[in-house]
């Protein structure tokens, strides 16, 4: 395996690693002001921006990597780590706050372990505060995001997400 002092992959075996990035690179690196779209596509793809995708990218698009990763690290959307296979994204917004978010957050950090931010040990869920899923009116809302799809969980109580959550164990059982 080729590798630099930071034990990122470069030549042949990152090519090989990154062959559904190739695409994307093939039709954005060349063009001004598409950073932004590449690391979206990229995350869509891998789940998150590892280190090695962003030296990959460094690489084919002649942008360094010390500027990329300052762009993946200011804006909110792109992870550097990776998810659990479902991702709970709890709304935080003005109806769902009113409506009890917090009391969900409370909930799920209990049942899962975790906090804002952080996977739990099996790697099965993720939770992330988000600013507002837009469905005002079933606040307090959650929506959990798979590689199926998304569902969306509104009128919750504490006990009504402790069993979405238990449901979603169940099926990885």
């Amino acid at each position: 395996m080729n590798s630099t002092k930071c034990g990122c992959q470069t030549g042949e075996n990152a090519e090989a690693n990154f062959t559904e990035l190739a695409p994307v690179l093939e039709k954005y690196a060349k063009v001004p002001g598409s950073l932004i779209t590449i690391l979206q596509q990229t995350q869509d793809i891998y789940g998150y921006l590892s280190l090695d995708a962003i030296n990959y990218i460094a690489e084919k698009t002649g942008i360094m990597p010390a500027k990329i990763y300052g762009v993946a690290t200011f804006y909110a959307q792109f992870r550097l780590q990776p998810i659990g296979k479902y991702l709970i994204m709890l709304c935080k917004g003005t109806a769902c706050h009113v409506n009890g978010s917090d009391m969900i957050e409370e909930a799920v950090c209990e049942h899962l372990g975790i906090q804002d931010g952080e996977t739990t040990e099996d790697g099965l869920f993720t939770l992330n505060n988000v600013a507002c899923l837009g469905c005002c009116s079933l606040a307090p809302v959650m929506m959990v995001k798979t590689a199926d799809g998304e569902e969306t969980f509104g009128n919750l109580t504490k006990a009504s997400v402790k069993k979405i959550l238990d449901d979603y164990k169940a099926k990885n059982a």
